[in-house]
């Protein structure tokens, strides 16, 4: 984390990352990567969403480094084509959303309410795409809804996977901040 350094009679922080985050994050976004690479057998369905909002949850706002790291390797493997540019957002409006949630909620609160906006992410992710698609392709706004309508199936399976790994946000939180607070003692 952050350390402080002593001047004179003033204790001055230092902004940036420390190279323990700086290590933790680029491994934590290696690991989305290749958790998606594993998992593309299954059509729509991944971890992504998972770790976004675990990372929001345990990071906060430096949740958004592995997050970035994740699609920085995504484009740098699969190819830094049109279809990569939604993903610059995309992720980050699930990280937003999570960010606004209240951070003293109860643990039986957070262990349904996780899974729920993880699912919900799902189920919009072809219509978050969409505007982009409308951009970039030139389609116009009845084009554009039937390119939602005829993802939709697929945006129905994504939210399932999603309920289901969005079931893991809390654990995963739960020891991603306890291995931090002993690794930072």
């Amino acid at each position: 984390m952050n350390s402080p350094i002593q001047r004179g009679k003033k204790t001055v922080k230092k902004s940036g990352l420390s190279i323990y985050e700086i290590t933790i994050f680029g491994m934590l976004g290696g690991v989305m990567y290749a958790s998606k690479v594993i998992m593309e057998v299954l059509p729509n369905i991944h971890l992504l969403g998972m770790f976004t909002m675990t990372f929001a949850l345990v990071y906060r706002v430096k949740g958004l480094v592995p997050l970035y790291v994740y699609i920085l390797l995504n484009g740098m493997f699969s190819g830094f084509a049109l279809w990569w540019i939604p993903y610059l957002y995309i992720w980050t409006i699930l990280w937003g959303i999570t960010m606004l949630l209240p951070k003293n909620m109860p643990d039986k609160i957070c262990r349904i309410v996780y899974p729920i906006i993880c699912s919900l992410h799902g189920l919009a992710f072809g219509t978050l795409y969409a505007p982009m698609q409308a951009i970039l392709f030139h389609l116009s706004f009845k084009q554009m809804l039937v390119w939602i309508a005829v993802g939709f199936p697929y945006d129905c399976v994504h939210a399932v996977g999603n309920l289901v790994a969005g079931a893991l946000v809390f654990p995963l939180a739960k020891l991603l901040r306890k291995i931090d607070k002993n690794l930072n003692k």
